[in-house]
């Protein structure tokens, strides 16, 4: 038996390693743990003055920094010691004040040809990079009750446009109830229901009053409504946190009703709560014409004046937005263009139809929180938070012609503020009400001690596996060692590349690989030894071993991998890291034990004679 692999396959091995090794590299420069700095609103300038105020504050408060960087839309400064973020962070918002956002981040020093490449370090999950964690029941029964509500005041248009005529209509718990004069007017408005209002079912009732309609929505709908509530606050949860800068935060449903937020590297839960519950909203009103009404002043003031009065009623909000899209007029001006659901566009309509030549106004609420500064009895300065709401108007045209469930907004200080403006309408109203129901707060320190023990343990697992196959397999076991820090290395190598965060579970998974990753080996090499004692020469039992271990190697493998794969579906948090790590673990020891392994053997006795083999 010759043992040699062609040239074409050795190169693959060659060119897999070589990938592992830069993709694994950017995780041999740890990043800098860092305070980031960013603007309430997008139209806010973070530039260099706002970075040196910053560095300024650290300075006086003696916390070592470096590398400060500003780009206009958000500031970075890179601490010596990550023991001094919270701190850091505290004398900057309180230097800065509330109009900033001042959080928690990890600066990231990978090289530039690293970069280039698509290279970058494995991200850390909570447990190991320290932040928070919320998890958030979701009130459904409030989301059907909106529906329900909806419904209501579109029955009740249908029946007034087909002259049917009731006494109430009103919704009852979970379903809506009517009342009519006579039998004849309650079996029309049935017959109306069941044509043009799918969603809902009339309830029938033994013994029932015939001048009655209850109706509830159909298992369907709520199955529906339920799930669309729940991936809609999933969607502006993740837009809200996604604005803070935070390394990798993660917003998943946990169960039916519960979504579960980790921000890693934000230590501040008061802080983390604000930015879970911020949102902005509109007012569509018109201008007053008289100072009759409310006078608010423009977010940008400009060409149309310092501020305006606008009437009292809003003719609708941006709960009636379905989509908003930010782009550019004829002029190239930015805008934001604005898509309303039915009912909006009605009201629309109806509110512009005969105000044609008037001014409309567009009115953006933020909800926002400030910091007041008090010193405490001890004379130790204290950062209490005010929740307040902010009134601006940003645009304020005149009604060219009847509007309806589309149009444009306009008047925004620059494209970023419009993409904002875009982002926060389309995720900005959430399905149902949610409230907290656990949180927990890591620290940065428990964090790096997890990852010091989790090498700790790698370390001591991979050294006790190392010395066994020596001692055992002698120059095989040398080629095992070699495979299984490959393996290491490819598995990392993957981890970085696919964008999989690892978590303490996931480092055990990695533990668990080391000791799985030999298995394969122990297999092949045993068999060697068996058809060595058989007879077979050193080239026909190196051979054989591999063949026919084969098999067994695959069967027992795909198991494993197949109970790693449920595990990431059916698991959450911590069961999912360590399923994820188990699962390109079992990939990567597969093709270093197998293929690596035999072609280092090849290498070292392919194509020659000999009459013993040192395994």
């Amino acid at each position: 038996m010759v043992n040699k692999f062609p040239a074409w396959k050795n190169t693959i091995i060659i060119l897999v390693v070589a990938l592992g090794f830069i993709y694994a590299g950017p995780n041999l420069y740890p990043p800098d743990p860092a305070v980031q700095l960013s603007g309430q609103s997008g139209a806010m300038l973070i530039d260099q003055a706002v970075l040196d105020k910053a560095s300024a504050a650290l300075d006086s408060a003696e916390i070592e920094h470096f590398g400060g960087e500003a780009d206009g839309e958000s500031a970075l400064l890179r601490l010596n010691d990550i023991a001094q973020q919270l701190r850091a962070k505290e004398v900057i918002q309180a230097e800065m004040g509330g109009d900033y956002i001042v959080a928690l981040n990890l600066a990231q020093t990978t090289p530039d040809w690293l970069s280039m490449l698509g290279a970058s370090p494995m991200k850390l999950g909570l447990d190991l990079s320290g932040g928070v964690h919320f998890l958030l029941e979701v009130d459904l029964d409030a989301a059907i009750e909106t529906r329900l509500e909806g419904q209501l005041e579109d029955l009740k248009g249908a029946l007034r446009k087909n002259r049917i005529r009731y006494r109430s209509f009103a919704l009852v718990g979970d379903q809506i109830v009517g009342q009519f004069r006579d039998s004849e007017q309650s079996l029309k408005a049935e017959s109306i229901v069941r044509k043009e209002f799918s969603d809902l079912q009339p309830q029938s009732i033994p013994g029932g009053n015939p001048l009655s309609l209850s109706l509830r929505l159909s298992d369907i709908a709520r199955d529906t409504i339920e799930d669309n509530a729940i991936k809609q606050n999933l969607t502006s949860l993740r837009n809200r946190v996604n604005e803070l800068g935070v390394s990798e935060p993660i917003v998943s449903r946990q169960g039916k009703t519960r979504i579960v937020v980790e921000l890693p590297g934000i230590q501040d839960t008061a802080e983390a709560k604000r930015i879970i519950g911020k949102t902005a909203n509109l007012e569509f009103r018109l201008e007053a014409q008289s100072r009759i009404g409310e006078l608010f002043k423009f977010r940008n003031p400009g060409s149309q004046g310092i501020d305006a009065w606008l009437v009292n009623r809003a003719i609708i909000t941006g709960e009636n937005v379905t989509d908003a899209r930010s782009g550019f007029d004829e002029n190239g001006r930015p805008q934001v263009n604005i898509t309303l659901d039915s009912a909006g566009g009605w009201s629309m309509g109806h509110a512009t139809r005969d105000q044609i030549g008037d001014r409309l106004g567009v009115l953006f609420i933020e909800y926002k929180t400030k910091l007041r500064k008090e010193f405490d009895e001890a004379g130790n300065l204290e950062l209490i938070p005010e929740a307040y709401v902010e009134k601006s108007i940003i645009s304020l045209a005149t009604i060219q012609a009847q509007l309806g469930k589309q149009f444009r907004i306009t008047g925004l200080n620059g494209q970023r503020e419009a993409s904002e403006l875009a982002l926060l309408l389309r995720a900005g109203a959430l399905a149902a009400p949610m409230f907290i129901v656990e949180e927990r707060t890591i620290g940065p320190s428990l964090g790096s001690e997890n990852i010091q023990l989790g090498i700790k343990s790698v370390s001591v697992g991979l050294l006790a596996v190392l010395v066994f196959m020596v001692l055992i397999y002698k120059v095989f076991g040398i080629f095992a060692n070699i495979a299984l820090a490959t393996n290491l290395l490819l598995l990392v190598g993957a981890m970085s590349l696919l964008g999989a965060t690892l978590t303490l579970p996931g480092i055990a998974g990695i533990v668990l690989t080391v000791g799985m990753a030999v298995d394969a080996n122990v297999l092949i090499f045993s068999r060697i030894r068996e058809e060595l004692a058989s007879g077979l020469s050193p080239q026909a039992a190196i051979n054989a071993g591999y063949e026919r271990a084969f098999v067994s190697i695959v069967d027992a493998n795909t198991t494993t991998l197949i109970v790693a794969l449920i595990l990431y579906a059916i698991g959450s948090g911590p069961v999912q890291g360590f399923a994820i790590t188990l699962s390109i673990g079992i990939l990567t020891s597969m093709f270093t034990s197998i293929v690596l392994t035999r072609g280092l053997v090849n290498a070292a006795y392919g194509g020659q004679r000999f009459d013993r083999l040192w395994i």
